[in-house]
Formats: structure tokens, C-alpha cells, sequence
């Protein structure tokens, strides 16, 4: 008789558990999810930068400039072209190294302004002006001589004191004579002297000047 091959039936996984296994498989994902969204950054709504609005000028809050700075800038400004102007740069050591430089430049300016005025202004002034300019276009330059410099401020003195000021012909006259003496180097004690006097006489010539002619 042969024998008969009796199989145990397998029993099938319940389905409980594969309920739990995907329940806690969901729970798992959750929980990841939850914990990827606490640690971003909270987010303010303006990702953006925002711009400092421009100070308005005349509410008066705007920055002031460093107080060295403005100092610094007042320092190097060039003077007003004024006799007061003259008269303080003569007044100064004429043994620095720009004294001249800086004096001419000075009294080319102020007669310059002064060759402008409407009751001064006629061809020889003109001409003379012109020419004082021509003279001391390199003054920045230290190798260019200052002498004809100083000979064409006195021409064009001249030429404004032979338009409306007579009583200066002797003063005007000397100085001519002074500018012609000069070399326009400040290095001995002589040359110095000889710059002081002359920036002297100028700054009362140009004084006069600046008042209204007869």
C-alpha cells in the first residue's frame, strides 16, 4: 500500500499584522517629515534685502563730513582774491621756500579781479592783464622764473593808475623800479627782504586800487 505524503498547510500571515506594519511605516514617514520642517529657518515673508532709505538733505540729518577733513580742506583752499588776502601772505616768514611764489600768485589775482571792474576796463588794461597772465600761467611749475611776473603785475598797476589814479604815479613808479630788482628767489636774507618790501608797497597800491578811482 503506498504511503500517502501528507503537507502541513502554511498558514497565511495575519492580516493585523500588515495593518500594524503599515501603520507604523506611515508613522515613521510623519514623524521624519515633522522633524525636516522644525529644523528650516522660520521664514519672515521678505527674503530680499531691505534698501536704507536716502536721507532727505534738508531735514538736516544728513551725515556731517569728519570735522579733520573739513579742517584739512579749509587749510589747502587758495585765499579769496582780496588786499587782506595780499596783505597776510606778506606778512608771513619770506624765508619759506613759496613765499614769493605764493605772493605773486596772490597779487596776480587780485589785479586781475580788480583789471575787471567796469571803470577800470579799457585796451590797456586789457593788454596789461593779459600780459600778467601770460606771465604767471606756469607758476605751479618751481623751475619757471617768478621775475617776469613780478615786472607784468607792476605794468598792469601802471596801466590801471594812468586810468584813474594819478596820485599813485610815484608809488606805482617805485615799484616798477623794485620788480625790476628782483630774482624772485627768497634764499639770502637780502632777497628776502626785497620780497617783504615789495609785497609792502603792493599790498598799499592794491589797497588804493580797490577803492573807486577819480
Amino acid at each position: 500500500m503506498a504511503d500517502i505524503n501528507i503537507q502541513r498547510k502554511k498558514s497565511s500571515p495575519s492580516p493585523w499584522l500588515l495593518i500594524l506594519l503599515v501603520v507604523l511605516a506611515l508613522g515613521a514617514l510623519a514623524w521624519y517629515l515633522l522633524r525636516e520642517d522644525a529644523s528650516q529657518p522660520v521664514s519672515s515673508g521678505a527674503e530680499t534685502p531691505i534698501e536704507q532709505a536716502p536721507i532727505n538733505a534738508d531735514s538736516g540729518a544728513a551725515p556731517r563730513p569728519d570735522d579733520q577733513n573739513a579742517v584739512g580742506d579749509m587749510a589747502t583752499a587758495e585765499p579769496l582774491p582780496t588786499p587782506e588776502a595780499l596783505a597776510g601772505a606778506t606778512q608771513r616768514d619770506p624765508a619759506s621756500p613759496n613765499y614769493a611764489r605764493n605772493g605773486l600768485r596772490i597779487l596776480s589775482a587780485v589785479l586781475v579781479d580788480l583789471a575787471d571792474r567796469a571803470d577800470l576796463r579799457d585796451p590797456a588794461v586789457n593788454e596789461k592783464r593779459d600780459v600778467l597772465t601770460s606771465a604767471t600761467a606756469r607758476l605751479d611749475d618751481s623751475t619757471a622764473s617768478l621775475r617776469p611776473g613780478f615786472v607784468a603785475a607792476t605794468g598792469l598797476m601802471q596801466a590801471m593808475q594812468q586810468k584813474a589814479y594819478p596820485t599813485l604815479e610815484p608809488t606805482v613808479a617805485d615799484l616798477i623800479t623794485r620788480a625790476g630788482q628782483l630774482s624772485g628767489r627768497s634764499t639770502t636774507p637780502d632777497d628776502q627782504q626785497q620780497l617783504r618790501d615789495f609785497f609792502t608797497r603792493a599790498t598799499e597800491v592794491v589797497r588804493a586800487l580797490n577803492e573807486p578811482g577819480t
